[in-house]
């Protein structure tokens, strides 16, 4: 029954972090908004077998038609989302935030005489400001008590508050030292209204000002030898730095931004906007970019922004993105024609709003690895990929296995090679291949004798597999598979190289192309001109993931051999076993610092002596 769901997205695609799910219908409406600590775990709850699921969730499912998710830092972060979400769609399936559903806040009475601090689930409380909601009840008193390192304010029931006032005794939670208003006989009326005043402006601001201000203070009442006051500043800082990092999300209520975040490689790119109006996120919107040229962040923001509000949206006062344009001067006059007032555009670099790029630079990128992801898995998308290959390198049939190499090498040391393969446009991980090459001239050379130890394997005819043959006879009968096209990282040189060892293996029947990075262009044998695919085609993308899988597995294989051959050369000093190695690269950082290190410097470490330092002295630099 789960399969009639057809939108479920696959489970490698749903990230673990927290965040906030969205259920659409047909016609973008939002059916239900949920949140998560996990959101590949809580999303399979919806996705199991219809007949398990009850009655009202199986008839959400399978109204909607979509569903999308965007990702916080944390489960907190997640609730305010959420909470903002269901109050600006108002979701037919959603609880609404009422009775034992409701969230609790953190409520000042600022009409009273005295105002005080306390915990509601209810929000209509006469002059009372509000902040939250919090997840979890435990969520505000924490709060609460950090609060009142920094700020000591009011805290009693109204009753107590009245009882202490008229005998002039303190409240009872004044004597256990849990209230600090004017009933607990350490303030007066107008004293307490400071300290409260303060309180609401820092909750509602979250400015790190007064941080700063109480760090100086400190580090004032420090210098003076005045611990106490010290002390008691430094506890303050605590709490305040501890309550920032609880509301990432919501900003200041006076903050009215648009946020762009963007990540992006060579072909396309993945935009997140997040619409914050009093400083809470409204809306997320997020969508994908072609990329027919090779753009900078620059010129990409200045085409998102003619997509966002060149169809006359109106842009807010404050527009962050990740970086300024060359012409963001000419870009926010534009945009201030179409709101009719002064726009600003700001590249966030630290504080509350790079907090909040960051969160959207997180999205950007898990839609761009999802967009990937579903391109190289789509049938119809490889079909036509392995068709314009063909087209284009003018192959007689489509390239079903295709064989790429890449070689890397540390200064012209621990020179390796890659072999990764891909059947049907996906990747053949099983039959990956590395190289170690003992010397040699350069990259050429390099690929040269790569591709002629991997060719003396191919013969004319497959022959089959015996019965009972081992599994090291099934990979070498493996490695006999003849690919339809071999692809080099690299241009002219490389691909020439690569056409010589073909030639001279005498195997037929395969093509040979290159793909040099900086164009991304493809190089056939003796071809003076490169063949150029379209930026954003599914056949230059499937050569670029064939190209970039070969240079990914060289480069692991390059550092595990590096690795290896250092712990390898010291391992030949008598006395220096494994866990002396370890402790000696972990205090030097690297063998190129030890090696310039004296000998008595080598004494130093823990473990190992001045004799055996001596030896490795003198075994380095020999």
């Amino acid at each position: 029954m789960s399969d009639a769901l057809s939108y479920r997205p696959r489970a490698g695609e749903i990230p673990t972090s927290p965040g906030v799910y969205r259920f659409r219908d047909e016609t973008g409406r939002v059916l239900y908004v949920g949140k998560a600590n996990n959101l590949r775990a809580r999303l399979a709850n919806y996705f199991a077998p219809l007949s398990s699921l009850h009655e009202r969730t199986r008839r959400m499912v399978t109204t909607a038609t979509s569903v999308e998710w965007t990702v916080v830092g944390t489960e907190v972060e997640a609730l305010q989302l959420e909470w903002t979400w269901i109050n600006e769609f108002d979701p037919p399936f959603n609880v609404k935030f009422k009775d034992d559903k409701s969230y609790p806040y953190l409520a000042v009475t600022l009409a009273d005489e005295a105002p005080r601090a306390l915990v509601t689930r209810t929000t209509g409380i006469r002059g009372a400001r509000y902040f939250g909601p919090y997840p979890k009840i435990w969520a505000v008193h924490e709060t609460i008590e950090l609060m009142l390192k920094a700020f000591p304010i009011r805290t009693c029931n109204n009753s107590n508050y009245k009882r202490a006032m008229q005998s002039g005794k303190p409240c009872f939670a004044g004597q256990i030292g849990r209230c600090f208003g004017p009933c607990s006989g350490t303030v007066s009326i107008e004293e307490h209204r400071v300290i409260v005043n303060e309180f609401v402006s820092f909750m509602g601001s979250q400015d790190r000002k007064l941080i700063n201000k109480l760090t100086a203070e400190m580090k004032d009442a420090a210098v003076t030898q005045d611990y106490e006051v010290a002390a008691k500043r430094r506890d303050q800082v605590r709490a305040l730095n501890a309550v920032l990092e609880k509301s990432a999300v919501v900003l200041r209520d006076s903050v009215d931004i648009d946020l762009f975040a963007i990540d992006q490689d060579e072909l396309a790119a993945a935009v997140q906007l997040f619409i914050v109006r009093g400083g809470r996120i409204r809306g997320v919107r997020g969508w994908m970019v072609d990329k027919e040229l090779d753009l900078s962040t620059g010129d990409l923001i200045d085409s998102i922004m003619l997509t966002a509000y060149g169809s006359g949206v109106v842009p807010p006062r404050e527009i962050v993105v990740p970086e300024l344009p060359d012409d963001a001067e000419a870009l926010e006059t534009w945009l201030a024609g179409i709101g009719k007032r002064k726009v600003r555009l700001v590249a966030a670099q630290r504080g509350e709003k790079a907090a909040l790029l960051a969160t959207a630079t997180q999205n950007a990128k898990h839609a761009l690895m999802l967009y990937k992801t579903r391109r190289s898995s789509d049938f119809v998308a490889r079909s036509k990929a392995l068709e314009d290959i063909q087209e284009a390198l003018e192959m007689p049939s489509a390239p079903l296995r295709m064989e790429c190499y890449d070689v890397s090498h540390l200064s012209g040391t621990n020179i390796v090679a890659s072999m990764v393969v891909f059947e049907d446009g996906l990747p053949r991980t099983d039959e990956y291949r590395r190289f170690s090459i003992p010397e040699s001239t350069d990259d050429t050379d390099s690929i040269y004798r790569t591709l002629t130890r991997r060719l003396a394997y191919l013969v004319p005819d497959e022959e089959t597999v015996p019965e009972g043959e081992s599994d090291a006879s099934l990979k070498r009968k493996k490695f006999r598979y003849q690919p339809n096209l071999l692809i080099v990282d690299g241009g002219q040189p490389q691909v020439a190289a690569a056409a010589r060892a073909l030639r001279e293996s005498g195997v037929t029947g395969i093509q040979l192309c290159g793909i040099a990075k900086r164009l991304e262009e493809i190089w056939l044998p003796d071809s003076d001109y490169p063949v150029i695919l379209p930026r954003n085609s599914d056949a230059l993308f499937l050569i670029q993931r064939i190209r970039d899988e070969a240079h990914r597995f060289a480069i692991v294989h390059q550092r595990s051999r590096r690795k290896r051959d250092i712990t390898s050369v010291l391992g030949e000093i008598p006395g220096l076993g494994p866990a002396r190695v370890k402790v000696l690269l972990q205090h030097f950082g690297s063998v190129a610092r030890l090696k310039e290190a004296p000998a008595e410097a080598i004494a130093d470490v823990r473990g190992i002596g001045p004799v055996l330092a001596e030896a490795i002295h003198h075994h380095l630099r020999a």
